[in-house]
C-alpha cells in the first residue's frame, strides 16, 4: 500500500486549502462560517480556470505554475481585506468559531478520504467491465501527455477530445502537482473528489441551520450522511418483502416489477442474492446512481467530480440570499461574476449540471427577500416600482427580474465556455418525453421516497394550517392531472414546489434549505417532460443519469438542514417552538425511520465489498499484469513512447452496417479486447469504442471502423492508404486484432517494422519514407 502519496496528496490538499480559504471567505461572507468547507473547491476552481486557459497555448508546468499563481494573489488580496476582516470579527461576536467549523470541516474531508482510500485499496482497477473507466483513465493518460489544450482523443486520433474533461484535467493538475503517476493519481483523486463532496455537503447545511436552528454539526453531519452514506429505498423494500408471508411476498413483488426496472425473482431475492449494481438501475431504460455507488463502482467521472463544484455553486446562491439589498456590488459580484466564472469551468468538468448553477442563482433571488430588479439595473428597478400593479403583478415582476438575473450570467458563463461547447454541443437537441415514457410513482418513490418523505414533513409543518387546506387543493389538482396524463411526478414533486415555494415568500420559518428542495423538485419534473436526444444513450437514459445525481447531492443537503431542524422545532406562522414531548418522539421517529431506510445499502455493500481477500493498493493498473501477462509488456512498450503517436488497432464496437450487410465483429465496448493499448496508454487510435458515436456522429465514427478494417484486410494499396490518411506510426496486432480479421500480416507492404512481439502480440513502427507496396 502506498501510504507515502496517501499522505503526499493530503499535504497538497491541506495547502490548497489554506490558500482557498480566505478566497472562499470573501465569497461567502455573508454566510455563518464563511464558506466553511468550500476552500479546498474554490482553490481548484481558481487553479483549474486559470490552467485550463493557459493550456490552450501550453499544457505543463507553466499552465499549473500560473493557476497557482493566481490562487496565491487571491488569496493574499482577499486575506488582507479590510472588510473581510471586519466581517471576521462580527462572525465572532455572533458566536459563530470559524476555526472550529473549519477544523469540524477538515476531520470530515479527513473521514471520508480515508474511507474512499480504503475502498478503491482493495479494488482499484480501471476494468472496462461495469463502467466508464477505460474512458476515464485514457482521458487522464490523454492530458498527462498532451502539450496544449484540448487533447488529443485517444479513441478518435488527430482529432481533440470532444467529451468534458474538467476533472480529468483537474487529476492532471494534482498528478504533475504532487510528482505522482496517473495510475495511482487515478484513486488519490476519485478520494479526494468523494471528501470534497462530502465535506461540502457538511459546511453548506451546517450554515444554513446554524442561525435558525443552532444545529450546524447535526444538520452538517446529517447532510454528510446522506449524500455520501445513504441509498434509496431498493435494499430495504428487499429486505422488508423478505420478512413478509410468502402468498403476500408475491403479490408485492409482482406489482413493483410491474412498475420498475425489476424482475419478481430480484425483488424476492433477499440479502442472499445482494449486488452493489441493482439499487443502481430502478427506472426503466435509465441509470438512477446515487453518491455511495458511484464511487464504490470507481469510475472517475464527470457526473461525479463536478458534484463539489455544484455545491459551490449552491453555497455562492446562498450567499447572495443572505446579501443585504443596500450591498449591490456583492449580489452583482457574486452573480456577475463568481457564477459565471465557476460555471465556465464547470462546462468543462460536467456540463450537465451548468445549467444547475443558474437555476440555484434564479431560485436565490426570486425566493430570496431582495428586489432582484436593482442587481440588473437601478434604473429598470425604479421603472418597476413606479409600476405598482399590486401583489400579483408584483410576484410576476420579480420572477422575471429574477429570469434576468441568472439569464445575464447565463449569458456570462456561457461566453467563458464557448470554445468547449463549440467542439461538444453538435449532434444534440431538447426533445419532448412520450407519456409512455415517464416513470411510474413506485419507481420514484424507490429512488426519492426517502427525501419526500423528509420534505413534506418538514414544510407541512412550516405551514401554518389555514394555508395547508389550499394547498391541499392544488395537490388534488396535481393528482388529477397526474391521472390524466400519466405524469406520476406531479403528484410524487409537485405539491414540493407548490409547499417550497409558498413558504419562502409568506415569510414561513424556512431557510435556503427550502430552496434546495425547491430546485430538486424542479430538475425531478424537468426530465419527465423534457430530455436531451443524443447518441451517447437510448432515449434519456443519460438525462436521467446525470440529472438524478445532481438531485440526490442538492437533497441530501437539504435533507441534512432540514431533518435536525424538524426535530428540535416545531414550525408555524410565528417564529419557531420547541414540540411538545408527543410530537419531539414522533418527530425523532420519522428521522431515524429515515436513515434505517437508507443506511442498509452501505452496510451490505461495503461488508461486501470487503470481503474478498486481496492486496492493498492504489495502482490502477496492476490487474494488466495479473490478469492479461502477455499483453502487459506491450502495453507497457506503447505507454513508453514519447508524445501522442498515432496507433492503429481493432475498434471497440460490435456489429455495424458494412456493404454486404452487417459484419460480425466481437467483442464490442465494456471488454478488454476493446482498445486496451489506447485506453491504458493515452496514446490514440484511429478508432476506439463506440462511445465516439455519441460524440462524432454514426458515419464519422464508422466511416473510420471501415478504414481500419480495410488496413487490416484488404489490398496493399489500401492499407498503405490508410496508414497515410491518418498518419499511423505503430500498428498493434493482438488477440483483438485475431479474434476480428483472422490472420494478420503486411509481408507485401513495404514500411512495417515489428518493434515488439513475444506470443500475443506484435507491434510495427511505420517508416513513412519506406512505406509502400512491396
Amino acid at each position: 500500500m502506498e501510504y507515502g502519496l496517501v499522505v503526499r496528496w493530503l499535504v497538497v490538499y491541506g495547502a490548497l486549502a489554506a490558500l482557498g480559504r480566505p478566497v472562499a471567505a470573501r465569497l461567502c461572507s455573508t454566510l455563518p462560517g464563511r464558506g466553511v468547507g468550500f476552500a479546498l473547491p474554490t482553490a481548484l476552481v481558481v487553479v483549474g480556470t486559470v490552467a485550463y486557459w493557459i493550456g490552450h497555448l501550453t499544457f505543463g508546468p507553466v499552465a499549473l505554475g500560473t493557476g497557482l499563481l493566481a490562487l496565491v494573489a487571491l488569496a493574499v488580496l482577499t486575506g488582507l481585506d479590510h472588510g473581510a476582516l471586519r466581517e471576521h470579527r462580527l462572525e465572532l461576536a455572533r458566536g459563530v468559531r470559524p476555526t472550529r467549523r473549519n477544523a469540524e470541516a477538515a476531520v470530515v474531508f479527513l473521514a471520508a478520504f480515508a474511507l474512499l482510500v480504503a475502498v478503491r485499496a482493495v479494488d482499484p482497477a480501471v476494468y472496462p467491465l461495469g463502467g466508464e473507466k477505460f474512458l476515464d483513465f485514457g482521458l487522464l493518460k490523454s492530458l498527462n501527455r498532451a502539450t496544449s489544450l484540448p487533447p488529443e482523443d485517444m479513441w478518435f486520433a488527430n482529432e481533440p477530445i470532444a467529451y468534458y474533461y474538467g476533472g480529468h484535467l483537474l487529476t492532471e493538475l494534482l498528478s504533475d502537482l504532487t510528482g505522482t503517476a496517473p495510475r495511482f493519481a487515478y484513486n488519490l483523486s476519485l478520494a479526494g473528489f468523494y471528501a470534497m463532496l462530502v465535506s461540502a455537503a457538511y459546511g453548506l447545511a451546517g450554515a444554513i441551520a446554524h442561525e435558525r436552528a443552532d444545529a450546524w454539526r447535526p444538520a452538517g453531519l446529517a447532510a454528510a450522511f446522506f449524500v455520501g452514506i445513504a441509498s434509496n429505498l431498493v435494499t430495504v423494500s428487499r429486505l422488508l418483502v423478505d420478512t413478509l408471508p410468502r402468498s403476500t411476498q408475491a403479490d408485492i413483488a409482482a406489482a413493483i416489477a410491474a412498475r420498475s426496472r425489476y424482475s419478481v425473482d430480484a425483488v424476492l431475492g433477499g440479502i442472499d442474492s445482494f449486488s452493489y449494481w441493482t439499487a443502481s438501475r430502478v427506472v426503466p431504460g435509465t441509470i438512477n446512481e446515487f453518491p455511495l455507488f458511484a464511487w464504490l463502482n470507481g469510475d472517475l467521472h464527470a457526473h461525479m467530480m463536478g458534484m463539489p463544484f455544484l455545491l459551490l455553486g449552491a453555497a455562492l446562491a446562498f450567499a447572495l440570499y443572505r446579501t443585504p439589498p443596500r450591498d449591490l456590488r456583492r449580489q452583482r459580484v457574486l452573480a456577475f461574476l463568481a457564477v459565471p466564472l465557476l460555471a465556465g469551468l464547470q462546462t468543462v468538468v460536467d456540463t450537465w449540471s451548468t445549467p444547475s448553477l443558474f437555476g440555484l442563482l434564479f431560485l436565490a433571488v426570486a425566493l430570496g427577500s431582495a428586489d432582484p430588479w436593482p442587481i440588473l439595473s437601478r434604473r429598470m428597478a425604479a421603472w418597476r416600482r413606479a409600476l405598482d400593479d399590486g401583489p400579483l403583478a408584483d410576484e410576476l415582476g420579480r420572477l422575471v427580474g429574477a429570469l434576468g438575473v441568472a439569464g445575464v450570467a447565463g449569458v456570462l458563463g456561457g461566453a467563458l465556455a464557448f470554445p468547449f461547447l463549440l467542439g461538444t454541443a453538435s449532434g444534440r437537441e431538447v426533445a419532448i418525453l412520450a407519456a409512455a415514457e415517464r416513470t411510474s410513482l413506485p419507481s420514484l418513490v424507490l429512488v426519492h421516497g426517502a427525501f419526500l418523505v423528509t420534505f413534506y414533513a418538514y414544510l407541512l409543518d412550516r405551514l401554518s394550517v389555514d394555508r395547508v387546506l389550499p394547498l391541499l387543493v392544488g395537490v388534488a389538482a396535481l393528482g388529477l392531472l397526474a391521472a390524466t396524463a400519466n405524469l406520476a411526478v406531479a403528484v410524487a414533486v409537485g405539491p414540493l414546489l407548490v409547499f417550497g415555494w409558498v413558504a419562502c415568500r409568506t415569510d414561513r420559518p424556512v431557510g435556503f434549505e427550502t430552496v434546495l428542495i425547491v430546485a430538486g423538485a424542479g430538475l425531478v419534473g424537468i426530465v419527465e417532460l423534457l430530455y436531451v436526444k443524443e447518441q451517447a444513450g437510448p432515449l434519456r437514459m443519460n438525462t436521467v443519469f446525470k440529472t438524478y445525481m445532481q438531485v440526490w447531492v442538492l437533497w441530501g443537503t437539504a435533507a441534512g438542514a432540514a431533518l435536525p431542524a424538524f426535530v428540535r422545532w416545531a414550525g408555524g406562522s410565528g417564529s419557531s417552538s420547541l414540540p411538545g414531548t408527543r410530537s419531539r418522539w414522533l418527530r425523532a421517529g420519522l428521522a431515524v425511520a429515515v436513515v434505517l431506510a437508507t443506511v442498509p445499502y452501505a452496510g451490505l455493500a461495503l461488508s461486501t465489498h470487503f470481503a474478498g481477500p486481496a492486496e492493498p493498493t492504489l495502482d490502477a493498473t496492476r490487474f494488466v499484469e495479473r490478469d492479461h501477462p502477455d499483453e502487459a509488456p506491450a502495453i507497457t512498450y506503447v505507454d513508453d513512447l514519447p508524445g501522442q503517436p498515432t496507433l492503429l488497432s481493432a475498434p471497440a464496437t460490435g456489429r455495424y452496417p458494412g456493404p454486404d450487410g452487417e459484419y460480425p465483429t466481437p467483442p464490442g465496448m465494456y471488454s478488454w479486447d476493446s482498445s486496451p493499448a489506447a485506453s491504458l496508454t493515452g496514446v490514440p487510435t484511429v478508432a476506439g469504442w463506440g462511445h465516439e458515436i455519441g460524440y462524432r456522429g454514426t458515419e464519422p465514427y464508422l466511416e473510420r471502423v471501415r478504414d481500419v478494417d480495410d488496413a487490416y484486410t484488404g489490398s496493399p494499396e489500401r492499407t498503405v492508404a490508410v496508414l497515410e490518411r491518418y498518419d499511423v506510426e505503430y500498428v498493434w496486432v493482438g488477440p483483438a486484432e485475431r479474434a476480428r480479421y483472422g490472420s494478420v500480416t503486411f509481408g507485401s507492404v513495404d514500411g512495417l517494422t515489428p518493434v515488439f512481439q513475444n506470443g500475443a502480440v506484435t507491434i510495427y513502427r511505420v517508416d513513412e519514407s519506406e512505406l509502400g507496396v512491396a
